[in-house]
C-alpha cells in the first residue's frame, strides 16, 4: 500500500480508479484526480504547499514533486505524462503535456497545453513554454512547434496505456498481452 502521510492538517486526496504503487509516497496537501497512476518510488510532497493533479495523469517511477513554502505550487492538468525520474518543483503543467524522462522543471515555470519537454532537459524557473512547443537541453530551449493533434493523440495514448498498465496490478495473473 502506498505511503499516505498527513502533515500540517492536510491529508492527500485521491480520485476514483487511481493506481498508487505500493511504495509511492503522498504527503500533505496533495489532490489527485480520477484514473491517475502514481508509480514506484514516486514522491508527491505537499508538505510546504499545494500539489493539484488532474485526471488521467501518470507520474512514473522515481519522480519527485515538491514546492516552495508559501511561494510556489504545482498544478498539473489532464492527460499529462510525467516520465521516469522527473523532478517538478513548483511548476504549472497544462493539459496533454509530456515531460520526458529525467527532466527537471523548476519553480514558476509553465509548460503549455500539448507541449513536450525532452528527456534530460532542465526548464529553469519562470520559463514559459507555449502550447505545442517542444523544448530540450540544459537549460531547455525552444526546438520546434509540435502539431497540436499529434501532441494530443500521443499524450492521450500514453495516458490510456498507463491506465491499462495499472490494471495489470489489480489482476496480476492475467496475461497482459490480452489487452493490447
Amino acid at each position: 500500500m502506498a505511503y499516505i502521510i498527513p502533515v500540517r492538517g492536510f491529508t492527500p486526496r485521491v480520485g476514483q480508479e487511481c493506481f498508487l504503487a505500493e511504495n509511492a509516497t503522498l504527503v500533505g496537501d496533495v489532490t489527485i484526480g480520477d484514473q491517475c497512476s502514481i508509480w514506484f518510488n514516486a514522491v508527491l510532497r505537499g508538505d510546504v504547499n499545494t500539489i493539484t493533479i488532474g485526471n488521467r495523469v501518470n507520474i512514473q517511477d522515481g519522480s519527485v514533486l515538491h514546492t516552495l513554502f508559501r511561494k510556489s505550487t504545482i498544478e498539473i492538468g489532464n492527460d499529462v505524462s510525467i516520465g521516469h525520474n522527473v523532478t517538478i518543483h513548483g511548476a504549472k503543467i497544462h493539459d496533454y503535456a509530456l515531460i520526458g524522462m529525467g527532466a527537471v522543471v523548476m519553480d514558476d515555470a509553465v509548460v503549455g497545453e500539448g507541449a513536450l519537454v525532452a528527456a534530460g532537459s532542465v526548464v529553469l524557473s519562470r520559463t514559459v513554454i507555449g502550447p505545442n512547443e517542444m523544448w530540450g537541453g540544459a537549460p531547455a530551449r525552444f526546438i520546434k512547434m509540435v502539431d497540436p493533434a499529434q501532441a494530443r493523440e500521443l499524450n492521450q495514448k500514453i495516458a490510456h496505456n498507463y491506465l491499462m498498465y495499472s490494471k495489470w496490478y489489480d489482476t496480476p495473473d492475467v496475461d497482459p498481452t490480452l489487452d493490447m
